[in-house]
């Protein structure tokens, strides 16, 4: 009885599972639904809409849309084409170019700074989900933890006032006391923080004067990355299979409550003033004249796609050999970009009316990034009437765009060990997983001090910006130059069938000219802009901008040294060594026999004859 129901239960899975050692999505929509979550994060809302606001308004979509097609959508169609052709992970993928595999540690490593990071962020958005569930929101007044610049509106200083046929300057008691009027245009305010503010700083941050005084754990924040922890590892303790489930709900339900907030947002006084401010009555066409427009805009796709962080590459690998990966990548990108102007609309209607309310201008409340998500977004939502059921809402919408990219984000650093050790993640996959979402907690334990802030300002400032250009410019180039762009066309047309050669026109053109030329533009434009980091009006010490400096160097020094590993190992001349890491593996293809056709035939299972054993660097199968 034990014996037919095993055989069932291998029948079941062998029926679910093309590759049974490995898996694959359960159905198609798990993986585009993770896909999308992977790609759709905060950025999408804390970001792209004050870029637009900034850049000319609904100018600036032209420049947006330009660079999707020529950097961003080359980009994410190799990266997913590569997973599902060789059903590798973002290490094991480079047995097509060896000599490149370091690229692929850089990705992994990136991955994981940005795992630490941004789970702490998903923990402030836990704490403020939290504190939504109060009768009268805790950052709505100025209470007693506040200080005397705590202001909802902007309170006058001074100002010029005519008083006996002189015009005279004059504080603003003095003015009032004798019925004097404030001249226009001579008006100066006192500096003032909205209650919001300094809540985030003073309350939930516990914030310190700088990276030099790290404090204390901040206790609540502790409690609230570990739930965070504790949510990425039981949505992930069967993987994919787990995860694919779980993603239905993190990724769609974003948009249910991004409609909910439009519609409030547009139907409050000032909303309109807000979207005037977002897309413009009339574009500012001049600002496409200014390089800083395009680089942002180049810049924007580039990290709203994640290209480069090997979770594409990661969650294509369990795709079905067959499956149409070129329809998918557009899919996701159109979904992605259309989702960064949508949620445009929702941020911006409801900033409208936090301008209207507090008297003044859309431009002094209008931010991005952590300001927006946990200081102007906020302050804007406690105006509203039932207000603790809109930051509730707003909050927990943040929660699941981070927990599904996040997902995606741990995915890569399991698969890139069930890479390395299939037969050990085979028997040990919850453990592993559990592993890595503990190990990754308390390194994160640093972020969630009262120097906190600093440290996720820093990760970021480095680890997310030149080390993915790098990568990014050695994948492309790695692949199109070295591999050859015509073979990998080939590549993918075992996968998605012979198409024409004006179909592949386009992406000809990107992949062997634009694509590269844009990503080398933006590198060196980054290099040459590089301003040292500093959060708000405070700068950091010399040894924190040297501590970021390590963690970069730390990503990408695996790119030479595993370089120089390679050729070593090889056999001949330097030359020759150097041509023999530029050559595919003899173990590059599609992973399982019955795809490999006339092409890959060669190919040799490692299983069936020692000989063949596929060759390893510090454990990294090539």
């Amino acid at each position: 009885k034990d014996f037919s129901l095993s055989n069932e239960k291998d029948a079941h899975a062998s029926d679910s599972n093309e590759n049974s050692e490995r898996g694959n999505w359960s159905n198609k929509a798990d993986y585009l639904l993770s896909m999308v979550g992977y790609a759709v994060g905060l950025g999408n809302v804390w970001r792209f809409p004050y870029l637009t606001y900034q850049n000319g308004g609904g100018a600036f979509l032209i420049p947006y849309t330009l660079m999707l097609a020529l950097a961003g959508l080359p980009l994410f169609f190799m990266e997913c084409s590569l997973g599902q052709f060789a059903s590798l992970g973002p290490i094991s993928i480079w047995r097509i170019l060896p000599l490149f595999q370091g690229v692929g540690v850089t990705m992994v490593i990136i991955s994981t700074f940005v795992a630490i990071y941004y789970n702490v962020i998903i923990a402030y958005a836990l704490y403020y989900f939290f504190a939504s569930f109060q009768k009268v929101l805790p950052w709505s007044e100025c209470f007693s933890w506040a200080d005397e610049f705590c202001s909802k509106t902007r309170l006058v200083s001074d100002c010029n006032a005519t008083l006996d046929g002189e015009i005279i300057h004059a504080n603003y008691s003095f003015i009032t006391s004798n019925n004097l009027t404030c001249m226009n245009g001579t008006i100066n305010y006192k500096p003032v923080q909205f209650p919001s503010e300094q809540y985030w700083n003073k309350i939930a941050l516990q914030r310190s004067r700088g990276l030099d005084e790290t404090g204390n754990i901040v206790w609540y924040l502790a409690l609230c990355l570990l739930l965070s922890w504790i949510i990425v590892g039981a949505a992930l303790f069967k993987g994919i299979k787990s995860s694919g489930k779980v993603v239905y709900f993190t990724a769609l339900f974003p948009y249910v409550i991004l409609l909910i907030l439009l519609v409030r947002g547009a139907t409050l006084e000032g909303a309109l003033n807000g979207i005037e401010y977002y897309i413009g009555t009339q574009s500012n066409i001049t600002k496409l004249m200014e390089a800083e427009v395009w680089k942002d805009a180049a810049t924007q796709i580039f990290y709203s796609l994640s290209v480069a962080w090997g979770g594409l590459v990661a969650l294509s690998s369990y795709n079905k050999f067959h499956n149409n990966c070129y329809s998918d990548a557009i899919l996701v990108c159109v979904t992605n970009c259309a989702t960064s102007v949508f949620a445009g609309f929702a941020i911006f209607s409801i900033l409208g009316h936090m301008a209207f309310v507090s008297e003044r201008p859309v431009s002094e409340v209008v931010d991005s990034g952590f300001d927006l998500a946990f200081v102007a977004y906020p302050e804007a939502l406690s105006r509203l009437p039932v207000s603790p059921l809109w930051s509730f809402l707003f909050f927990f919408m943040l929660l699941l765009l981070g927990l599904d990219s996040q997902f995606a984000t741990i995915e890569t650093l399991t698969t890139t060990i069930q890479d390395v050790y299939p037969e050990v993640m085979k028997k040990l996959r919850i453990p592993m997983t559990l592993g890595v979402c503990i190990l990754l907690f308390f390194l994160g334990l640093v972020c969630v001090t009262q120097a906190g802030i600093y440290w996720v300002n820093l990760i970021d400032h480095f680890c997310a910006g030149w080390g993915i250009l790098i990568a990014a410019v050695l994948e492309i180039v790695g692949i199109i130059y070295i591999y050859g762009g015509n073979r990998f066309i080939k590549d993918v047309e075992m996968m998605i069938g012979k198409k024409s050669c004006l179909f592949w026109l386009w992406w000809r053109i990107c992949w062997f000219f634009i694509t590269p030329v844009l990503l080398m533009a933006i590198l060196i434009w980054s290099l040459v802009t590089f301003s040292p980091p500093s959060y708000g009006s405070v700068s950091y010490p010399a040894w924190g901008t040297a501590v970021g400096w390590c963690m970069i160097i730390f990503c990408v020094i695996w790119i030479p040294i595993i370089a120089i590993v390679k050729i070593v190992k090889a056999e001949g001349n330097l030359c020759q060594r150097i041509v023999r890491c530029c050559r595919p593996a003899a173990n590059w293809g599609p992973y399982l026999e019955c795809h490999r056709g006339e092409r890959y035939s060669h190919i040799v299972d490692p299983k069936k004859k020692k000989e063949h054993e596929i060759p390893t660097v510090h454990g990294f199968v090539y």
